[in-house]
């Protein structure tokens, strides 16, 4: 039912309250020129301050790998073809999102994303096709399991024969639902099964592994990100795509259904309703695309309109809407719920939108029905000088308050916080330069997540593809 003018102003008047807990968002940036800047003239290095915000200035590695603050350190977990899973083959290559679970005794377990597309014969390190864990033998990619004990590191298959399993999310009952950014049906770039489903993996039990099954009931798509609603049971989806724009879908359970380990398996393909948003502003005006918010602390009022056809067998899913039925936004990534809400990520915006950005960060509050613009970037005009930040993608809440993301930009690569007033510090540097001396180029961060204590920063550099683990003087950031 659309939201009428009177009810969307009501919503509209909590969404800036926010709830600042221990290790939540709570009212990030919704003042004018907190994170990032609201228009592309004023795009300058983030605002800094001297009241203990951040850990200081980056230090070089000695090692070229990562430039940290001063006190803090890293140690490399994985490394694409040279560490080895257990069964002796080498770590696969292309790490993306991750999250961490707590393992028995102490042990942690991280499930990580292998974005591979395409065959398999093209792809130097794959997901190995360890037995019963394929789901179709001609894809690349799928995920590891990796189990960090101390100074011990084991890693293994959780599901393999997937393809581009980007970000991903974890779930409320302590398992991993990876989502494949590619919807190549059998037959198409020589793969045998159709994909652009999500699969749930369990990195705490390798049997509830076997004979891998995709989620069909959450839509086939060019998946990112997913987090689930552990009150109402709603997904929330963000689709990486263009030609069009993408969309952001929500996936209610249908009647009587309960979440929990193996449950997805039970669904029948068409269970629940998927649907996508549709926003409106505080003039009950239609959005048809999350770039037409350009101030930090825009609010718009979301309604959903359901998916014809989910399974997408003619048309994909973001054609089978008219221009003006749904809202789009270009680069959909990241994902992380916190707050009584999801947080997702718009990475950029370019000729393909009707507003140019380097980067949005959105809370929907589903109470109020509302989406609120948390962070805005103007299009940074060098990015390959250091300082300022853009193109965020992965992103995860910090314990120490504010968000971390992890930057997939043009240029200098960084993982950098925001605090709930908005500004922003950087934590670390990607020094790896994949390029060449006279035309550098490092790649993005992904995967970026805390450890359960609290006490180690994980991420990812795709390229060469390395998983790392960052220690240091955390410590409570101000508002």
């Amino acid at each position: 039912m659309p939201l009428s003018r009177r009810e969307f102003a009501k919503r509209s008047a909590y969404t800036g309250a926010g709830v600042a807990l221990a290790g939540s968002v709570g009212v990030l940036a919704t003042a004018p020129g907190a994170i990032g800047v609201p228009s592309d003239s004023d795009r300058e290095e983030p605002a800094r301050d001297a009241s203990g915000l951040g850990y200081g200035p980056l230090v070089d590695d000695p090692e070229g790998v990562l430039a940290l603050p001063a006190g803090f350190s890293y140690r490399v977990i994985t490394r694409t073809g040279v560490t080895k899973l257990e069964s002796g083959e080498p770590t696969p290559a292309k790490h993306d999102g991750t999250s961490t679970f707590e393992g028995p005794r102490g042990v942690t377990l991280l499930v990580n994303n292998h974005e591979i597309k395409g065959p398999r014969a093209d792809v130097e390190h794959p997901v190995p096709l360890t037995d019963g864990l394929v789901y179709d033998p001609a894809a690349a990619g799928g995920c590891t399991v990796v189990e960090v004990d101390g100074a011990h590191v084991a890693e293994w298959v959780g599901i393999a024969g997937t393809s581009t399993n980007c970000a991903g999310g974890r779930t409320a009952w302590g398992t991993w639902l990876t989502c494949e950014e590619n919807a190549d049906k059998a037959g198409q770039n020589g793969m045998t099964k159709d994909h652009g489903y999500a699969f749930e993996v369990d990195p705490q039990d390798r049997r509830a592994n076997r004979d891998p099954k995709p989620v069909k009931a959450l839509g086939r798509f060019e998946h990112e990100a997913v987090v689930i609603d552990p009150k109402r049971g709603h997904a929330y989806l963000t689709e990486d795509s263009s030609g069009p724009n993408g969309l952001l879908y929500r996936w209610t359970p249908p009647e009587g259904y309960t979440h929990g380990r193996g449950k997805f398996r039970t669904l029948a393909d068409d269970a629940g309703v998927l649907a996508a948003a549709v926003c409106t502003d505080s003039g009950g005006r239609f959005v048809d695309d999350l770039s037409r918010a350009t101030e930090v602390g825009t609010v718009y009022g979301v309604d959903w309109a359901e998916v014809p056809d989910r399974d997408a067998r003619s048309t994909p899913i973001r054609k089978q809407f008219g221009d003006h039925e749904i809202t789009r936004a270009r680069k959909l990534e990241g994902m992380w719920w916190a707050d009584g809400g999801a947080y997702f990520v718009s990475s950029f915006a370019r000729e393909e939108s009707p507003v140019a950005h380097d980067g949005q960060v959105w809370f929907y509050d589903p109470r109020r029905r509302t989406l609120t613009l948390k962070v805005r970037f103007g299009v940074n005009p060098d990015p390959s000088k250091d300082g300022a930040f853009d193109g965020p993608d992965n992103i995860t809440v910090s314990p120490y308050g504010g968000l971390v993301i992890a930057e997939d930009g043009d240029g200098i690569q960084h993982l950098f916080g925001a605090t709930e007033s908005g500004r922003t510090y950087p934590i670390a540097r990607n020094e790896i330069n994949i390029g060449s001396e006279s035309e550098p180029v490092y790649s993005e961060f992904t995967g970026v997540v805390f450890s359960p204590d609290g006490k180690t920063l994980y991420a990812n550099i795709q390229d060469p593809g390395l998983m790392l683990a960052i220690s240091g003087p955390w410590k409570r950031q101000p508002r």
